[in-house]
Protein backbone atom coordinates (compact mmCIF):
# COMPACT_ATOMS: atom_id res chain seq x y z
CA UNK A 1 0.00 0.00 0.00
CA UNK A 2 1.04 3.46 -0.52
CA UNK A 3 0.19 6.76 1.16
CA UNK A 4 1.21 9.29 3.97
CA UNK A 5 -0.09 9.94 6.79
CA UNK A 6 0.83 12.89 9.39
CA UNK A 7 0.90 12.85 12.94
CA UNK A 8 0.46 15.55 15.25
CA UNK A 9 1.41 14.03 18.84
CA UNK A 10 1.49 16.63 22.34
CA UNK A 11 2.73 15.53 25.39
CA UNK A 12 3.03 17.43 29.01
CA UNK A 13 3.90 15.14 31.67
CA UNK A 14 4.14 11.37 31.03
CA UNK A 15 5.26 10.12 28.00
CA UNK A 16 2.55 7.46 26.99
CA UNK A 17 0.78 9.49 24.22
CA UNK A 18 4.16 10.02 22.46
CA UNK A 19 4.60 5.96 22.86
CA UNK A 20 0.84 5.31 21.72
CA UNK A 21 0.89 7.27 18.75
CA UNK A 22 4.49 6.24 17.91
CA UNK A 23 3.51 2.35 18.16
CA UNK A 24 0.07 3.64 15.58
CA UNK A 25 2.34 4.89 13.33
CA UNK A 26 5.00 2.08 13.30
CA UNK A 27 1.86 -0.27 12.67
CA UNK A 28 1.13 2.27 9.71
CA UNK A 29 4.45 2.17 8.27
CA UNK A 30 4.80 -1.58 8.15
CA UNK A 31 1.93 -1.10 5.74
CA UNK A 32 3.95 0.37 3.32
CA UNK A 33 2.31 3.64 4.42
CA UNK A 34 4.42 6.92 4.78
CA UNK A 35 4.60 8.38 8.09
CA UNK A 36 5.28 11.78 9.43
CA UNK A 37 5.36 11.81 13.42
CA UNK A 38 5.30 15.19 14.41
CA UNK A 39 6.43 15.43 18.22
CA UNK A 40 5.66 18.81 20.04
CA UNK A 41 7.08 17.67 23.97
CA UNK A 42 10.45 17.44 24.94
CA UNK A 43 12.56 14.62 22.89
CA UNK A 44 12.99 11.63 25.33
CA UNK A 45 16.59 10.29 24.74
CA UNK A 46 16.18 6.97 26.41
CA UNK A 47 13.32 6.23 24.38
CA UNK A 48 14.14 4.14 21.21
CA UNK A 49 13.80 5.90 17.98
CA UNK A 50 10.76 5.01 16.66
CA UNK A 51 11.07 2.92 13.36
CA UNK A 52 10.08 3.70 9.79
CA UNK A 53 8.81 6.84 10.44
CA UNK A 54 9.88 10.53 10.13
CA UNK A 55 10.17 12.56 13.29
CA UNK A 56 9.29 16.43 13.16
CA UNK A 57 10.83 17.52 16.64
CA UNK A 58 8.52 21.10 17.46
CA UNK A 59 10.09 23.40 19.71
CA UNK A 60 9.24 21.44 22.74
CA UNK A 61 6.26 22.73 24.78
CA UNK A 62 5.65 20.88 28.70
CA UNK A 63 3.55 21.17 32.03
CA UNK A 64 6.27 22.94 34.80
CA UNK A 65 4.20 20.72 36.64
CA UNK A 66 0.51 19.37 38.06
CA UNK A 67 -0.81 22.86 37.31
CA UNK A 68 -0.45 22.58 33.68
CA UNK A 69 1.37 25.80 33.16
CA UNK A 70 2.94 26.00 29.79
CA UNK A 71 6.42 26.52 29.55
CA UNK A 72 9.11 25.97 27.01
CA UNK A 73 12.04 23.55 27.54
CA UNK A 74 14.47 26.14 29.67
CA UNK A 75 11.13 26.20 31.78
CA UNK A 76 10.39 30.00 30.56
CA UNK A 77 6.38 30.11 29.69
CA UNK A 78 5.38 29.98 26.03
CA UNK A 79 5.76 33.18 23.89
CA UNK A 80 4.63 34.38 20.48
CA UNK A 81 8.12 33.19 19.17
CA UNK A 82 7.86 29.90 20.17
CA UNK A 83 4.41 29.72 18.50
CA UNK A 84 5.28 31.05 15.60
CA UNK A 85 8.05 28.67 15.13
CA UNK A 86 6.07 25.67 15.92
CA UNK A 87 3.09 26.80 13.90
CA UNK A 88 6.16 27.33 10.73
CA UNK A 89 7.44 23.95 11.19
CA UNK A 90 4.34 21.77 11.32
CA UNK A 91 2.81 23.38 8.55
CA UNK A 92 6.06 22.79 6.42
CA UNK A 93 5.36 19.22 7.94
CA UNK A 94 2.02 18.77 6.33
CA UNK A 95 3.58 20.78 3.23
CA UNK A 96 6.65 18.26 2.72
CA UNK A 97 4.51 14.95 3.41
CA UNK A 98 1.20 15.76 1.28
CA UNK A 99 -0.69 13.49 3.69
CA UNK A 100 -3.83 11.79 2.65
CA UNK A 101 -5.12 11.36 6.17
CA UNK A 102 -3.94 13.81 9.29
CA UNK A 103 -4.10 12.23 13.05
CA UNK A 104 -4.44 14.34 15.68
CA UNK A 105 -3.72 12.81 19.43
CA UNK A 106 -6.19 14.31 21.46
CA UNK A 107 -8.00 17.28 20.22
CA UNK A 108 -10.87 18.39 20.23
CA UNK A 109 -10.99 16.47 23.51
CA UNK A 110 -7.80 18.09 25.21
CA UNK A 111 -4.86 20.13 23.94
CA UNK A 112 -7.14 23.67 23.56
CA UNK A 113 -4.06 25.22 24.27
CA UNK A 114 -2.63 24.44 21.06
CA UNK A 115 -5.16 25.40 19.33
CA UNK A 116 -3.03 28.16 17.61
CA UNK A 117 -1.04 25.29 15.99
CA UNK A 118 -3.61 22.77 15.32
CA UNK A 119 -6.77 25.01 13.76
CA UNK A 120 -4.49 25.99 11.21
CA UNK A 121 -3.54 22.46 10.27
CA UNK A 122 -7.09 21.32 10.12
CA UNK A 123 -7.52 24.03 7.73
CA UNK A 124 -4.99 22.99 5.66
CA UNK A 125 -5.95 19.13 6.00
CA UNK A 126 -9.45 20.76 4.97
CA UNK A 127 -8.20 22.60 1.49
CA UNK A 128 -6.59 20.04 0.48
CA UNK A 129 -8.75 17.32 0.65
CA UNK A 130 -7.10 15.36 3.57
CA UNK A 131 -8.78 13.00 6.19
CA UNK A 132 -8.98 14.14 9.90
CA UNK A 133 -8.61 11.45 12.69
CA UNK A 134 -9.14 12.27 16.20
CA UNK A 135 -6.43 9.55 17.91
CA UNK A 136 -7.85 9.56 21.63
CA UNK A 137 -6.66 7.34 24.93
CA UNK A 138 -9.87 5.57 26.67
CA UNK A 139 -10.83 7.93 28.72
CA UNK A 140 -11.56 11.96 28.78
CA UNK A 141 -10.95 13.62 31.84
CA UNK A 142 -14.78 14.52 32.66
CA UNK A 143 -15.49 18.24 32.89
CA UNK A 144 -19.09 18.35 34.18
CA UNK A 145 -18.96 21.16 31.67
CA UNK A 146 -22.16 20.62 29.22
CA UNK A 147 -21.37 23.58 27.19
CA UNK A 148 -17.87 22.77 26.56
CA UNK A 149 -19.01 19.05 25.68
CA UNK A 150 -21.16 20.73 23.16
CA UNK A 151 -18.35 22.57 21.48
CA UNK A 152 -16.65 19.35 21.34
CA UNK A 153 -19.75 17.51 19.40
CA UNK A 154 -19.41 20.34 16.76
CA UNK A 155 -16.28 20.49 16.45
CA UNK A 156 -16.14 16.58 15.83
CA UNK A 157 -18.69 16.68 13.45
CA UNK A 158 -17.52 19.94 11.33
CA UNK A 159 -13.95 18.61 11.14
CA UNK A 160 -13.26 14.90 12.07
CA UNK A 161 -14.21 11.72 9.96
CA UNK A 162 -13.48 9.31 12.68
CA UNK A 163 -12.34 9.44 16.56
CA UNK A 164 -10.79 6.47 16.94
CA UNK A 165 -10.64 5.35 21.01
CA UNK A 166 -7.87 3.34 22.43
CA UNK A 167 -9.82 1.38 24.73
CA UNK A 168 -11.92 -1.58 25.44
CA UNK A 169 -15.71 -0.66 26.56
CA UNK A 170 -15.40 -3.77 28.67
CA UNK A 171 -13.09 -2.01 30.73
CA UNK A 172 -14.26 1.57 30.69
CA UNK A 173 -16.55 2.83 28.06
CA UNK A 174 -16.01 6.37 26.53
CA UNK A 175 -18.70 7.99 28.18
CA UNK A 176 -17.60 7.22 31.51
CA UNK A 177 -15.45 10.52 30.64
CA UNK A 178 -17.38 11.96 28.21
CA UNK A 179 -20.93 11.82 28.49
CA UNK A 180 -21.81 13.40 24.97
CA UNK A 181 -20.37 9.92 23.77
CA UNK A 182 -23.39 8.87 21.98
CA UNK A 183 -23.88 12.13 19.75
CA UNK A 184 -20.76 11.15 17.79
CA UNK A 185 -21.15 7.32 17.91
CA UNK A 186 -21.37 7.23 14.12
CA UNK A 187 -17.75 8.84 14.24
CA UNK A 188 -16.71 6.67 16.74
CA UNK A 189 -14.80 3.16 17.06
CA UNK A 190 -12.94 1.62 19.64
CA UNK A 191 -10.00 0.22 18.57
CA UNK A 192 -8.75 -1.67 21.57
CA UNK A 193 -6.07 -0.72 23.94
CA UNK A 194 -2.95 -0.07 22.22
CA UNK A 195 0.33 -2.25 23.42
CA UNK A 196 3.38 -4.26 22.63
CA UNK A 197 2.75 -7.25 22.09
CA UNK A 198 6.10 -8.55 22.81
CA UNK A 199 5.59 -7.45 26.53
CA UNK A 200 2.59 -9.07 26.97
CA UNK A 201 3.87 -12.11 29.11
CA UNK A 202 3.08 -13.10 32.47
CA UNK A 203 5.73 -12.72 34.79
CA UNK A 204 7.95 -14.96 36.99
CA UNK A 205 7.66 -13.27 40.12
CA UNK A 206 9.36 -15.63 42.76
CA UNK A 207 12.36 -13.40 44.32
CA UNK A 208 10.81 -10.48 42.48
CA UNK A 209 12.00 -6.66 43.57
CA UNK A 210 9.13 -3.91 44.57
CA UNK A 211 8.89 -1.56 41.52
CA UNK A 212 7.96 1.79 41.71
CA UNK A 213 7.35 3.33 39.03
CA UNK A 214 6.15 7.16 38.37
CA UNK A 215 6.15 8.30 35.20
CA UNK A 216 7.53 10.24 32.56
CA UNK A 217 6.77 13.63 34.20
CA UNK A 218 7.22 15.10 37.77
CA UNK A 219 4.32 14.72 38.77
CA UNK A 220 5.07 11.27 40.99
CA UNK A 221 7.14 13.09 43.31
CA UNK A 222 5.26 12.19 46.36
CA UNK A 223 4.53 8.74 45.69
CA UNK A 224 8.33 8.53 45.41
CA UNK A 225 9.22 9.69 48.68
CA UNK A 226 5.85 7.83 50.35
CA UNK A 227 7.51 4.44 48.69
CA UNK A 228 10.95 5.22 50.24
CA UNK A 229 9.50 6.22 53.10
CA UNK A 230 7.18 3.05 53.49
CA UNK A 231 10.34 0.75 52.70
CA UNK A 232 12.00 2.19 55.93
CA UNK A 233 8.85 1.52 58.12
CA UNK A 234 9.95 -2.50 57.08
CA UNK A 235 7.66 -2.96 54.42
CA UNK A 236 8.69 -5.86 52.53
CA UNK A 237 12.40 -5.18 53.15
CA UNK A 238 13.40 -8.52 52.76
CA UNK A 239 13.09 -8.09 48.91
CA UNK A 240 14.94 -5.54 46.62
CA UNK A 241 13.37 -2.12 45.95
CA UNK A 242 13.70 -0.18 42.82
CA UNK A 243 11.85 3.30 42.04
CA UNK A 244 11.76 4.90 38.75
CA UNK A 245 12.01 8.38 38.75
CA UNK A 246 10.84 9.92 35.25
CA UNK A 247 13.08 12.07 33.19
CA UNK A 248 10.84 14.84 34.22
CA UNK A 249 11.86 14.86 38.05
CA UNK A 250 13.90 18.08 39.08
CA UNK A 251 17.73 16.74 39.71
CA UNK A 252 17.39 18.15 43.12
CA UNK A 253 14.15 15.95 44.18
CA UNK A 254 15.85 13.05 42.26
CA UNK A 255 19.20 13.56 44.18
CA UNK A 256 17.69 13.61 47.62
CA UNK A 257 15.92 10.67 46.98
CA UNK A 258 18.90 8.41 46.19
CA UNK A 259 20.71 10.19 49.05
CA UNK A 260 17.88 9.24 50.97
CA UNK A 261 18.08 5.12 49.86
CA UNK A 262 18.52 2.71 52.51
CA UNK A 263 20.34 -0.51 51.42
CA UNK A 264 18.24 -2.61 49.29
CA UNK A 265 16.90 0.37 47.70
CA UNK A 266 17.67 1.76 44.59
CA UNK A 267 16.84 5.20 42.31
CA UNK A 268 17.20 5.58 39.01
CA UNK A 269 15.49 7.70 36.09
CA UNK A 270 13.65 6.22 32.62
CA UNK A 271 14.73 2.82 31.98
CA UNK A 272 13.65 1.76 28.31
CA UNK A 273 13.60 -2.05 29.59
CA UNK A 274 10.57 -0.93 31.82
CA UNK A 275 8.43 -3.45 30.62
CA UNK A 276 11.47 -6.11 31.59
CA UNK A 277 11.73 -5.35 35.01
CA UNK A 278 7.81 -4.80 35.24
CA UNK A 279 7.28 -8.52 33.99
CA UNK A 280 10.13 -10.16 36.63
CA UNK A 281 8.89 -7.40 39.75
CA UNK A 282 7.17 -8.90 42.63
CA UNK A 283 4.74 -5.92 43.12
CA UNK A 284 4.17 -2.91 40.78
CA UNK A 285 3.70 0.19 42.59
CA UNK A 286 2.85 3.61 40.38
CA UNK A 287 0.19 6.24 39.11
CA UNK A 288 -2.70 4.89 37.03
CA UNK A 289 -1.39 6.01 33.98
CA UNK A 290 -2.48 4.00 29.84
CA UNK A 291 0.59 2.85 29.59
CA UNK A 292 1.19 1.45 33.05
CA UNK A 293 -1.90 -0.25 34.12
CA UNK A 294 -2.57 -1.57 30.61
CA UNK A 295 1.09 -3.25 31.18
CA UNK A 296 -0.24 -4.02 34.73
CA UNK A 297 -2.96 -5.85 33.49
CA UNK A 298 -1.95 -7.51 30.58
CA UNK A 299 1.15 -9.03 32.54
CA UNK A 300 -0.89 -9.88 35.43
CA UNK A 301 0.98 -8.35 37.82
CA UNK A 302 0.59 -7.57 41.79
CA UNK A 303 -0.16 -4.40 41.60
CA UNK A 304 -1.11 -1.13 43.28
CA UNK A 305 -2.38 1.72 41.52
CA UNK A 306 -1.99 5.39 43.20
CA UNK A 307 -4.12 7.74 40.69
CA UNK A 308 -2.81 11.20 39.63
CA UNK A 309 -5.28 13.04 41.20
CA UNK A 310 -4.31 16.63 41.02
CA UNK A 311 -6.33 19.52 40.37
CA UNK A 312 -9.79 18.48 38.42
CA UNK A 313 -7.72 15.38 37.05
CA UNK A 314 -10.12 12.49 37.15
CA UNK A 315 -8.86 10.22 34.16
CA UNK A 316 -6.58 7.92 36.61
CA UNK A 317 -8.66 7.44 39.41
CA UNK A 318 -11.57 6.72 36.91
CA UNK A 319 -9.21 3.88 35.62
CA UNK A 320 -7.97 2.46 38.39
CA UNK A 321 -11.46 2.32 40.14
CA UNK A 322 -12.64 -0.04 38.03
CA UNK A 323 -9.17 -1.86 37.45
CA UNK A 324 -10.08 -2.41 41.76
CA UNK A 325 -13.42 -2.90 41.16
CA UNK A 326 -12.43 -5.90 39.26
CA UNK A 327 -10.20 -7.14 41.74
CA UNK A 328 -7.06 -7.06 39.42
CA UNK A 329 -5.09 -4.51 41.69
CA UNK A 330 -5.00 -2.22 44.83
CA UNK A 331 -6.39 1.75 44.27
CA UNK A 332 -4.69 4.20 47.19
CA UNK A 333 -6.48 7.51 46.78
CA UNK A 334 -3.56 10.14 46.61
CA UNK A 335 -5.75 12.08 49.31
CA UNK A 336 -4.73 9.07 51.58
CA UNK A 337 -1.30 8.90 50.64
CA UNK A 338 0.92 7.84 53.51
CA UNK A 339 3.43 5.66 54.58
CA UNK A 340 1.67 3.49 56.47
CA UNK A 341 -1.39 3.35 53.69
CA UNK A 342 0.85 2.34 51.11
CA UNK A 343 2.98 -0.10 52.88
CA UNK A 344 -0.89 -1.48 54.05
CA UNK A 345 -1.38 -1.28 50.33
CA UNK A 346 1.82 -3.58 49.43
CA UNK A 347 1.12 -6.25 51.82
CA UNK A 348 -2.55 -6.77 50.66
CA UNK A 349 -1.25 -6.93 46.94
CA UNK A 350 1.15 -9.33 47.69
CA UNK A 351 -1.26 -11.38 49.83
CA UNK A 352 -3.58 -12.15 46.80
CA UNK A 353 -3.04 -12.95 43.07
CA UNK A 354 -5.09 -10.50 40.95
CA UNK A 355 -8.01 -11.28 38.46
CA UNK A 356 -7.20 -11.74 34.95
CA UNK A 357 -9.42 -9.36 32.62
CA UNK A 358 -9.54 -10.01 29.07
CA UNK A 359 -9.05 -6.89 26.68
CA UNK A 360 -8.43 -6.49 23.04
CA UNK A 361 -5.17 -5.10 22.97
CA UNK A 362 -4.90 -5.08 19.24
CA UNK A 363 -4.87 -1.00 19.32
CA UNK A 364 -1.93 -0.13 17.06
CA UNK A 365 -3.13 -2.81 14.24
CA UNK A 366 -7.19 -1.78 14.23
CA UNK A 367 -6.01 1.70 14.11
CA UNK A 368 -3.62 1.26 11.55
CA UNK A 369 -6.34 -0.75 9.68
CA UNK A 370 -8.73 1.98 9.62
CA UNK A 371 -6.30 5.03 8.99
CA UNK A 372 -5.03 2.38 6.08
CA UNK A 373 -8.69 2.63 5.16
CA UNK A 374 -9.14 6.21 4.78
CA UNK A 375 -5.69 6.26 2.99
CA UNK A 376 -7.23 3.76 0.39
CA UNK A 377 -10.56 5.35 0.03
CA UNK A 378 -10.88 8.46 1.14
CA UNK A 379 -13.69 7.15 2.86
CA UNK A 380 -14.30 6.88 6.46
CA UNK A 381 -13.44 3.91 7.97
CA UNK A 382 -16.55 2.49 9.39
CA UNK A 383 -16.35 -1.50 7.10
CA UNK A 384 -13.82 -2.84 9.09
CA UNK A 385 -15.01 -5.52 11.93
CA UNK A 386 -13.47 -3.55 15.29
CA UNK A 387 -14.66 -5.63 18.62
CA UNK A 388 -17.12 -3.38 20.66
CA UNK A 389 -16.84 -0.47 17.60
CA UNK A 390 -19.35 2.10 18.80
CA UNK A 391 -21.10 3.10 21.74
CA UNK A 392 -22.04 0.65 24.05
CA UNK A 393 -24.37 1.63 27.14
CA UNK A 394 -23.31 1.28 30.64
Amino acid sequence: MTGSVLIHVQYLLGIGHLQRTRRIGEALARRGIAVTLVSGGPPVPALEEPRRLRLVQLPPIRALDSRFELVDNNGRPIDATIRAARLRMLLDAFTGSRPDVVVVEGFPFARRAFRFELDPLIVAARQAGARLVCSIRDIVNPRDDPVRDDEIVRRVRSDFDLVLVHGDPSLVPFDAGFPAATEISDRLRYTGYVTERAAVEHGETSGGEILVSAGGGPAGRVLLQTALAARKLGCLAERPWRLLAGGGLPDADFAALTDDAPPGLVVERFRADFPALLRRCHISVSQAGYNTALDILTMQKRAVLVPFAAGREREQLIRAGRIAALGAAEMLRESELSAANLAAAIEAAAGRHPTAIDLDIDGAETSATLIAELVATGAPGGSAAVRGSGIIPR
